[in-house]
């Protein structure tokens, strides 16, 4: 039997449309790009950034081939960008992607800092291709470009497609330095106001966050925005599985952060942080059969 909906959501739902005002959308002659199980504009960039590692020789053969990708890139770009107002689409793109050569260079760092930094590593052409925390960060990069020149919607729009894909939340707003180096990264979330250093490795579960949240003056329930709120690491930091580092605290150079710990004060250089009392682990022991506790 076919299902046919006799309720008045579409009536509530049409006339909420027509009450729609700004800031919400309602310009019904925009057109966003489709979402497709995996969006162009990722694969067109993991093409450009390593054409022999995503089925694209030709690249390597003819610059004309480059060129012609970059068109098209360019057009999902642009496409991306106009919806939203206030933004030159033309100049940005041009921006970003004149800078691609340039992050090509700094992907190819991270991946050496995967590879010395993950004894499971076997190969680059593994960490490129399968490492969720090398997409995030490639992705991520492009996106902070986008997010310099203004286009801030866009570039969330590719940082969260790139979260959906690997489990990694990475701001478009966070300032990542060299060889950086997410292993595992399940759940790793680094805020907008981050910023990260040269040489840092972060394990799964790490937040890089907001500690306290200040409200915005004269409006009530909203929070306010563009204030520095996250945290600084330094250059040569691991910070383990599970950790915190909240709110705009400073972590210095060369320093150790052992698996859950909770960071909410600044860190100075040459410096190991960890856990130093442990929960204790009880045993008890069941007899056999019923379930009956043995003491």
């Amino acid at each position: 039997m076919e299902y046919r909906y006799a309720g008045d959501a579409n009536e509530k739902l049409f006339e909420a449309y027509q009450s729609d005002t700004d800031p919400y959308p309602t310009n019904v002659s925009v057109c966003f790009p489709e979402r497709e199980h995996r969006r162009g504009e990722i694969s067109y960039l993991q093409e450009l950034f390593f054409p022999t590692c995503w089925n694209a020789p030709e690249l390597i053969r003819d610059e004309l081939a480059i060129l012609d990708t970059l068109d098209e890139l360019g057009n999902l770009f642009h496409a991306g960008i106009c919806p939203y107002p206030g933004v030159n689409a033309d100049e940005v793109v041009t921006n970003v992607l004149d800078t691609l050569p340039e992050i090509r260079t700094l992907l190819k760092r991270d991946a050496e800092a995967a590879y010395k930094g993950d004894p499971a590593a076997k190969s680059y052409t593994e960490i490129i291709r399968s490492y969720p925390g090398f997409l995030a960060v490639a992705m991520q990069r492009v996106a902070h470009i986008m997010y310099q020149e203004g286009a801030v919607e866009y570039a969330r729009e590719l940082t969260e497609y790139a979260k959906t894909q690997t489990g990694i939340d990475i701001h478009p707003g966070a300032e990542i330095g060299e060889y950086f180096f997410i292993d595992h990264g399940t759940g790793v979330v680094i805020g907008e106001t981050a910023t990260v250093g040269d040489w840092v490795r972060l394990y799964q579960d790490v937040t890089l966050g907001a500690l306290h949240f200040e409200q915005e003056e004269g409006e009530q329930h909203a929070l306010k925005k563009g204030y520095k709120r996250h945290p600084d690491i330094g250059a040569h930091v691991v910070i383990g599985a599970g950790t915190k580092v909240l709110g705009p605290v400073t972590v210095g150079d060369h320093v150790s952060i052992g698996a859950n710990s909770w960071v909410t004060d600044d860190v100075p250089d040459h410096t190991k942080v960890y856990i130093t009392n442990h929960p204790t682990q009880e045993r008890k022991r069941y007899e056999e059969g019923n379930g009956a506790q043995i003491n």
